[in-house]
């Protein structure tokens, strides 16, 4: 009990509005705006996002999605730990935001200015996003992956076939959501 009571006093203010925030949007920009005027706050949310055994680690990917689609730059000194740790998250709610940022590198990967991912890092994003393709997880996990193998098969021509594969093996099992991004990919990949 007293380990608990020493815990519970070393929370800062900020996790501590993290912990009690909510999924709803509103929350999300709130903090996301604090992590970008305060590296400080940028460095718990990584913190906690990378520690799976915090039961708030959910809610800190939720921020850091938000983070990378405003200033995906301030995420580049964590890529490495945040592709480290992605295969070995098990909560749908921190899956989800992942994958979008799997998304986002992906993008930026691929445009003049953008970020720069070296080989490991692509090949680590589409081991992610192949693992969370084939496992039973929540469709925008799956739709995201999908975006982001898209693109990565253009620089990697086997993802195209495999995808395919997926694709059309899965296609008859899943929510109107899936078939709808399944066709749009396939259309694009058989052009």
């Amino acid at each position: 009990m007293q380990k608990l009571i020493i815990f519970e006093a070393m929370k800062s203010d900020f996790y501590i509005r993290i912990e009690n925030s909510s999924a709803y949007r509103k929350d999300r920009e709130q903090n996301r705006n604090l992590a970008l005027r305060n590296p400080d706050y940028l460095n718990e949310i990584i913190r906690m996002s990378l520690d799976l055994d915090d039961k708030n680690h959910h809610k800190a990917y939720w921020i850091l999605e938000l983070v990378c689609e405003k200033k995906l730059k301030t995420f580049v000194p964590f890529i490495e730990s945040f592709l480290e740790t992605i295969p070995r998250l098990k909560n749908d709610s921190a899956i989800r935001p992942a994958s979008k940022i799997c998304l986002f590198l992906t993008k930026s990967n691929h445009r003049a200015n953008g970020i720069s991912l070296s080989q490991l890092q692509e090949t680590q994003i589409i081991e992610s996003c192949l693992d969370w393709l084939i496992r039973d997880e929540k469709v925008a996990a799956k739709a995201y992956s999908i975006k982001t193998l898209f693109i990565l098969g253009k620089k990697y021509d086997w993802i195209h076939d495999e995808l395919k594969n997926i694709l059309q093996q899965d296609y008859a099992h899943h929510t109107a959501a899936y078939k709808a991004v399944a066709r749009h990919t396939l259309k694009k990949i058989n052009k």
